[in-house]
Order: C-alpha cells, then sequence, then structure tokens
C-alpha cells in the first residue's frame, strides 16, 4: 500500500513544503499555505484510454532541429457562436484546454451547455459535478436546444469513471463543469484542494494533447475576481477565458485572458434572455443611449477592444463638494487615470475642479483601458461643469499626454469607420494621426486637435 503523507500546499503558486511556512518563497504571498493528505503513488499515472493506473515510465524524447520538424496546420473548429470564435481567436483548436472562469450565476454554464448542443456534426460530451442529469435536461429545453442527437451528458466526479465514458464514447468535444467537483484516485485529499484541482488538469491536459480533442473547463474564482486554485493551474491551460457582467444586468462580456493560439486581448458580448445567451454583433449600439437631446457631461468615445472597434459612451457628473475633500470616484475607467486628467485640466488650463466632486461613469458595464477615450473624458468633466451639452453627433478619439497635447492613437481607420458606420457626423482626433491617412474615402467631417484649449474653443465656444 502506497504511504501516504502530509504535506502544505501554497494556495496562491501550487508551491509544495513539507512544513507550514508564513510567508511563500516562490510568491511572496503570506498565509497561504493549507495542509493536505497526498499518497504518493510512485511513477503510477492514469492512462485515459482505459481508465486504469498503469506504469508512468516512457521512451524519453530527443531533441530535434526546429526546420526538420513536421507541421501540418489543422482546421479550427468553427462554432455556430461568432463571439465564442472571436475570443479564442477563429474557432476551437484541436487539442487545445480552455479554461473559462467566472462569478456565480453570471452564466458559465449556460453558455458551456448552449456550446455542447449547438454544433452541428460534433459529438459532445459534457461532464457535470454540479447538477444532476434532469436539471441539465431542463436547462436544455428552456435553451430550446434540446433535440441535438450527439450530445451526451455525464454526471461524474471521478476522472477514473470519466476517462472510461470517455474511451466508450469517443467525444470530439469534452466539457467539464467544473474542475474543482473533479477528484482523482492517485490524491487522498478532498475535491476542490490545490493537489486535486492540479491533478485533475494535469490528466486532462495529458488526454486533450495525447487524442487531440479539445476539452473545456469551468472554473470558479475567488472573491477577489481570481480563478480557484493554484496559479499554476493558469500556466496548464492553453487559454483563460474570463466570463464578466453583472448578473443584475442583461449583458455579459467574454474576455480572453490567455490566449496560445490568438489573440489575449479579444472581446465578445452576449445579452442574457429568457432562453439562453445571445450574440451582440453590434455592440455599439447597446453601448450607446438612445437619447432624443443633448445632455451636459455625456460624450462618445470611438475605443479599440483588441481589434474590434466600438462606440462606447462616456458620463461625468462635475459638483460643488459639499465636504472637505473632493469626491473623486469612476465606474469602468481607471480612477489614477482620471486624476491625471483632472491635474492637467488644473495646471494647464486653469479649470478649479479640486473643490469639486467628480464622478465618471462608462456606460454598459465595461472595464476600459484604453487610452484613446482620454479625450471624451476631459470633454465630458469640462461639459458637466460648465453645464454645456455636447452635441449628440460628435465622438472623440485622442490621448491626452501631461502637458495637455492631443497624442495619436492607433488604429485610427477602423475608430472613424466605426463612427462613421453609427451615423456620427464629426470627430475629434489628433492633428499627429494625419500622417498616411487617406480621408477622401470618409463622408464624416474629421477636426484635427493639437491641444485641449482647441476642443474647449471649438466646443463650447
Amino acid at each position: 500500500m502506497a504511504k501516504a503523507k502530509t504535506v502544505y500546499f501554497c494556495q496562491n503558486c501550487g508551491y509544495e513544503s513539507a512544513k507550514w511556512l508564513g510567508k511563500c518563497p516562490s510568491c511572496n504571498q503570506w498565509n497561504t499555505f493549507v495542509e493536505e493528505l497526498v499518497e504518493k503513488g510512485g511513477n503510477k499515472v492514469p492512462d485515459w484510454r482505459s481508465g486504469s493506473v498503469v506504469s508512468g515510465e516512457r521512451k524519453p524524447n530527443k531533441a530535434a532541429v526546429i526546420h526538420e520538424i513536421n507541421y501540418e496546420e489543422e482546421a479550427r473548429l468553427k462554432t455556430p457562436d461568432n463571439e465564442m470564435n472571436r475570443v479564442l481567436g477563429g474557432g476551437v483548436v484541436p487539442g487545445s484546454l480552455v479554461l473559462i472562469g467566472g462569478e456565480p450565476g453570471i452564466g458559465k454554464s449556460t453558455l458551456m451547455l448552449q456550446l455542447a448542443l449547438t454544433i452541428p456534426g460534433i459529438k459532445t460530451l459534457y461532464v457535470s459535478g454540479e447538477e444532476s442529469e434532469q436539471q441539465i435536461k431542463m436547462r436544455a429545453e428552456r435553451l430550446l436546444q434540446s433535440s441535438k442527437a450527439d450530445c451526451y451528458i455525464l454526471t461524474e466526479t471521478s476522472t477514473q469513471n470519466i476517462f472510461k465514458q470517455i474511451a466508450s464514447v469517443e467525444p470530439h468535444l469534452v466539457i467539464i463543469d467544473s474542475i474543482q467537483t473533479l477528484h482523482s484516485s492517485q490524491i487522498e485529499s478532498t475535491p476542490g484542494s490545490v493537489s486535486q484541482v492540479r491533478e485533475c488538469t494535469a490528466e486532462l491536459l495529458r488526454f486533450a494533447k495525447e487524442s487531440s480533442t479539445p476539452v473545456f473547463i469551468v472554473g470558479h474564482i475567488t472573491k477577489d475576481g481570481a480563478i480557484a486554485g493554484p496559479k499554476v493551474l493558469e500556466h496548464m491551460v492553453d487559454t483563460v477565458l474570463q466570463f464578466e457582467g453583472d448578473r443584475h444586468h442583461m449583458y455579459r462580456i467574454l474576455r480572453a485572458v490567455k490566449n496560445r493560439f490568438g489573440s489575449s486581448s479579444e472581446l465578445g458580448i452576449y445579452e442574457m434572455v429568457h432562453n439562453g445567451l445571445r450574440e451582440v454583433s453590434n455592440p455599439s449600439e447597446i453601448l450607446l443611449s438612445q437619447r432624443e437631446f443633448p445632455i451636459s457631461g455625456v460624450t462618445i468615445a470611438a475605443m479599440l477592444e483588441g481589434i474590434r472597434p466600438m462606440l462606447i459612451e462616456v458620463q461625468a457628473l462635475v459638483g460643488n463638494s459639499a465636504y472637505g475633500t473632493p469626491q473623486r470616484s469612476s465606474t469602468g475607467f481607471d480612477t489614477r487615470r482620471m486624476n491625471m486628467l483632472l491635474a492637467v485640466l488644473e495646471k494647464r488650463f486653469g479649470f478649479r475642479l479640486s473643490t469639486q466632486d467628480v464622478f465618471l461613469n462608462i456606460a454598459g458595464g465595461l472595464r476600459v483601458e484604453d487610452p484613446a477615450i482620454d479625450l471624451a473624458v476631459i470633454v465630458a468633466i469640462l461639459s458637466s461643469q460648465q453645464d454645456i451639452a455636447v452635441p449628440t453627433h460628435i465622438a472623440f478619439a485622442g490621448e491626452v499626454g501631461l502637458s495637455g497635447e492631443i497624442r495619436a492613437v492607433n488604429r485610427i481607420e477602423q475608430r472613424i469607420a466605426e463612427a462613421e458606420k453609427l451615423g456620427f457626423e464629426e470627430i475629434y482626433i489628433s492633428k499627429y494621426n494625419n500622417k498616411g491617412l487617406d480621408t477622401s474615402k470618409y463622408n464624416i467631417k474629421i477636426n484635427w486637435m493639437a491641444k485641449v484649449e482647441e476642443i474647449f474653443q471649438a466646443i463650447f465656444g
């Protein structure tokens, strides 16, 4: 019988120690070690083909010259979900391991079940450790997709039993919901522990690479928003997707945090409806409010999320402070960058904002990091302070420097084309973006600006 021993694992990075440590020597985090009972099974590893445990000894690989390696590009698996295809970089890569995380109730299981039920001609295996077969059937009927004949449902938590069913069904796509509920007989610890999560993920990774079968893994997140389990879990998988949004609102955002087969800054937007998640092909239309008349403090910014242009609404509210210290609050925008822009307005242009409350909001629940919305933020703040509305047919795209200059931004052609497509008549951009830009192909009026005071004079007079 294998000898069991107690070891300590860092919950943040997975570092293993024979004794408890206050500070992890690997990631320098405090109070992250937990005690777990681990069975050392020597070099025995589970075989996914039979579900049994076999010897882990194998013939060592030899080094190969890179130009001698044969490479055949495999076709990606295109799903009916265009938003999913965009975030994954063009489709599902055979043999890839994809981890999707999100808050409870955000719609991770709905998204994965919807994916399993809608791919035509692909045999899928949906493994759930949290729901019964009847509950999954009820959800499938609610999604109006329960008639797919080649979608198999398995309620199991043992990886050995799961691999036996995989060998029997031979699916083309496997979905695990969730990794925290699985357990391996190789590790004597509770499901969801650091060692169990790491071992189960390693077994799924071995299966995906050896069989060229894509595997989707649903992962829980902690109260800090990070995926539960050791940080090494995110290093093991090929792609990490974050499913975000307020569950009290209808819109959800699927964001690629890591992607070995595509861009890691892509974004997909869904709308939660009564029968599941609906793709939002044109997010600019839902992020812009339909106003019948201009309102002060509201501007439109042309931004990029990955390679996807979008127009978003920036809302600002400036008022006299009722307390000694003025309030500074922003939703969806970096508060430190907002304070920097306020300092530029006060130092360079004489706007007295140090005694006023400033509130900033990015409409639609988006979290924006594109510096090109600086210009829209400044104009929205000045519009609210002066109580002068900005015309609704104007968009902005520009980064603001510490000296008050309007700096050029990348991919300005896509931003201009998106604003023109949505019916905007004017766009204000940096004059340093005019190098090599063919303005004759645009019907929208392009205004070139170099300093913030030029914007103020052009809009507010």
